[in-house]
């Protein structure tokens, strides 16, 4: 347990307040007994397993009485907090030294006098005073359960003794509190913030540290979301000056008309424009001009929304007007009521036939229709196909604005006509012929990895999107996917989907099959082989069957902001879980063009370096992360990373143009208690083997999540050029990096459908 503010020390107001939390905590769980059994202690610590929580226990239970009081409680964790290294140390040693309480052998000898309880017996606290491989062996078996990572027995076997043998000094066959201080020494980041943080529920919440300013108005915010906000500014601007126009040239008319007549043009160049932000092919081929360096193209689909909530707006705005003006019109005029004027087809009135009303009404209630069922609660909770029917009535709604409104067909004539020449090319691409799914992947954690075959003159760069319809899944539903699959892989197109929605879970469940009940679990590194054996199109005539009734159509391919990095000269990806998708196609890329550059004249033998660069990649260096939840999630890709990792260490030996870091969030960090030895076993074979035990990399896998600050540092004092990151994940964590990018100066991008 560490103090609030982050150091070994508390001042004497922060020692206050702790102490006071830990009381007000202690008092919610004890009640009125003002002691706490073990079942309340492993509550209070939320420990996964039991073995920690009752050594734990066991420790803080100074007399042996079964139950830890306030004071006994108070007077360990000051000790943890205020102690020293060494007194830090020692309890460390204690929870490893496990024989006493586990029933298993000493190993002779005895460190300090044994703890003797109020009722005579020995303290289950005290040891045998070392520890032998049994006690270790047993310790980071339980530790590989707290961070939930499975690995066989004889894998448990070689970090019980890659451990031992490194802190075993004397070969003697037991390691001594000494042994262990000099062995922990080695591990500089471990002795500056020992802790168990499995009393953080005891700490106060830390002070949060407030700018003076609001983060939006802060330059690095401008610099970084310049081009947004110049867009922004400009299309609130334009928006303004149309509704100026149009009120002033009919002030004379009245308040009311004026206000409908501005909101009507406003509505004229809106409508337009949303169908501007969907020319998805338009917008990728723009991607390849100067023009994607002022625009932010990858925000279409944010823009989209919000255009279609200010049409909305402007809808309400403009029809709200108009009753207001028939409203005015209809008091001194006793022989139209303000329902003829709104039902009735009148000459003069405007729109087609004089049906501007009766059109406007109708567009109203399409345009709410449209936006209530586009509703995130909709798409996300199994009634995507209630989202697609409600869309496609954009079609009755453009109709209904070209007989509505007289000058509309002006605003919308070049839009619609691109418009209606991608929905020709999309369905063109259709008509075509549906696409052969080869092979499919069953993955853990409900990924379905599809490899269907390349349509001939398919071309895409890395990173770029499909839209995928199955017919045997839903007939008319179409999705978006990243190709996780290299532009240079000729014959065949990946698609890796995780299953989160309906039809995703459809898709998985389709190629199903009853597993057969199979072994303990298996180290990635071995298991991998025998799961990328599960395919379908080796599981017989069944199979082969279900593969050919369930044919595809794409539609795409459509770019991303990751076409952008390409031309960096430092890229940062960064993938949390399936959000690896992109950057999968993209590394094989990397390394393909990589290798290309570092290619030699056969004549003379002359070996391009990097410094000669092509127009395609302008690459200096790569830092790969990927953030995952737990071990299994890793087999997704682990084996193409493997191969990009061959490859470079072949190309270069000793140089990192591509550094991956991986990140297990599931796994404890190495300063937490529950986790030093098993994190420092699994150094030390990393480095004995040249490979991670976790996933077979030769990068090793880092526990707990990334220190955002210290990696952006790190990338920051390379000095390799201008850094920029990209992502793909969780909105939430998108949040935390682009606030860190702001911090250093780099530039941010994230993947948006």
């Amino acid at each position: 347990l560490c103090p609030p503010a982050g150091s070994c020390t508390m001042s004497t107001a922060e020692d206050a307040e702790w102490l006071r939390q830990v009381r007000k905590q202690f008092r919610n769980i004890a009640g009125e007994h003002k002691e706490i059994n073990l079942e309340e202690f492993k509550s209070a610590l939320q420990v996964k397993e039991s073995f920690f929580a009752e050594r734990f226990f066991a420790l803080f239970d100074s007399d042996g009485s079964g139950t830890v009081s306030l004071e006994e409680l108070l007077k360990a964790l000051s000790l943890l907090v205020h102690g020293n290294q060494t007194d830090k140390l020692r309890f460390l040693f204690q929870v490893y030294d496990v024989d006493e309480l586990w029933g298993l052998s000493g190993c002779g000898g005895a460190w300090g006098v044994p703890a003797v309880t109020r009722h005579g017996a020995r303290s289950p606290r005290a040891g045998s005073g070392c520890i032998d491989p049994d006690e270790l062996r047993l310790v980071l078996r339980w530790c590989l359960r707290e961070s939930a990572i499975a690995l066989p027995e004889e894998r448990l076997a070689d970090l019980t003794w890659a451990l031992f043998e490194a802190a075993d000094k004397d070969h003697s066959g037991s390691i001594t509190f000494e042994e262990l201080r000099e062995e922990l020494e080695g591990f500089p980041e471990v002795m500056e913030n020992l802790t168990i943080s499995a009393a953080s529920w005891l700490k106060p919440p830390p002070p949060r540290e407030r700018s003076c300013r609001p983060r939006y108005l802060t330059r690095a915010y401008w610099h970084n979301h310049r081009g947004k906000l110049a867009f922004l500014g400009g299309y609130v601007g334009l928006n303004l000056l149309l509704f100026a126009l149009a009120a002033l040239r009919h002030a004379g008319l009245g308040g009311w008309l004026a206000v409908a007549r501005g909101c009507g043009q406003c509505l004229n160049f809106n409508c337009s424009f949303l169908a501007v932000l969907m020319l998805r092919r338009c917008l990728t081929w723009l991607r390849a001009t100067p023009i994607a360096k002022v625009l932010p193209l990858d925000q279409h689909v944010v823009f989209h929304q919000l255009v279609g909530y200010v049409v909305l707006a402007l809808a309400a705005v403009h029809t709200g007007a108009h009753v207001a003006n028939f409203s005015r019109l209809a008091r001194p005029d006793g022989r139209h009521a303000l329902a003829e004027y709104l039902l009735s087809a009148r000459p003069g009135a405007g729109g087609l036939g004089g049906t501007a009303s009766q059109t406007g009404l109708a567009l109203q209630g399409l345009l709410a229709a449209m936006l209530a069922f586009s509703s995130p609660c909709i798409r996300r909770s199994g009634h995507f196909e209630v989202f697609y029917w409600t869309h496609l009535s954009y079609i009755s709604i453009w109709t209904l604005l070209i007989l509505h409104g007289p000058h509309f067909w002006k605003w919308f004539a070049v839009p619609g006509c691109l418009f209606a020449l991608e929905k020709v090319v999309g369905l063109a691409w259709r008509r075509a012929g549906g696409l052969r799914i080869v092979e499919v992947n069953l993955l853990p954690s409900k990924v379905t990895h599809l490899v269907i075959e390349r349509p001939q003159f398919f071309r895409y760069k890395p990173g770029d999107y499909v839209y995928l319809n199955i017919p045997a899944i839903a007939t008319y539903e179409w999705h978006p996917f990243t190709i996780s699959s290299a532009p240079e892989q000729q014959e065949t197109l990946w698609l890796h989907i995780r299953s989160l929605g309906q039809w995703t879970n459809k898709l998985y469940e389709y190629f199903q099959q009853p597993e057969l009940p199979g072994p303990e679990p298996k180290p990635l590194s071995r298991s991998l082989r025998e799961k990328r054996c599960r395919r379908w199109a080796q599981v017989g005539a069944d199979g082969a069957q279900l593969l050919a009734s369930a044919g595809c159509y794409i539609d795409g391919p459509y770019g991303t902001s990751t076409r952008r990095i390409f031309t960096s000269e430092h890229a940062v990806l960064i993938g949390a879980g399936i959000g690896i998708t992109p950057f999968a196609s993209i590394l094989q890329s990397i390394m393909y063009r990589y290798r290309r550059r570092k290619q030699s004249c056969p004549s003379c033998h002359y070996s391009w370096c990097e410094d000669l660069r092509d127009e395609e990649m302008t690459l200096r260096k790569v830092d790969f992360i990927w953030i995952n939840r737990d071990q299994k999630h890793f087999e997704w890709f682990v084996s193409l990373l493997t191969k990009l990792e061959m490859e470079q260490a072949e190309q270069e030996p000793g140089e990192q143009f591509l550094e991956m870091h991986m990140y297990m969030t599931s796994a404890l960090s190495k300063n937490d208690m529950k986790a030093i030895g098993l994190q420092m076993a699994l150094d030390l074979l990393a480095a004995k083997e040249q490979r991670d035990s976790i996933t077979g990399l030769r990068t090793r896998t880092q526990p707990g999540r990334p220190d955002w600050s210290k990696v952006f540092r790190k990338v920051a004092e390379e000095k390799k050029g201008k850094v920029q990151v990209f992502f793909c994940g969780s909105p939430a964590l998108a949040k935390v990096i682009r606030a860190h990018c702001e911090h250093f100066g780099f530039r941010f991008f994230k993947e948006n459908f």
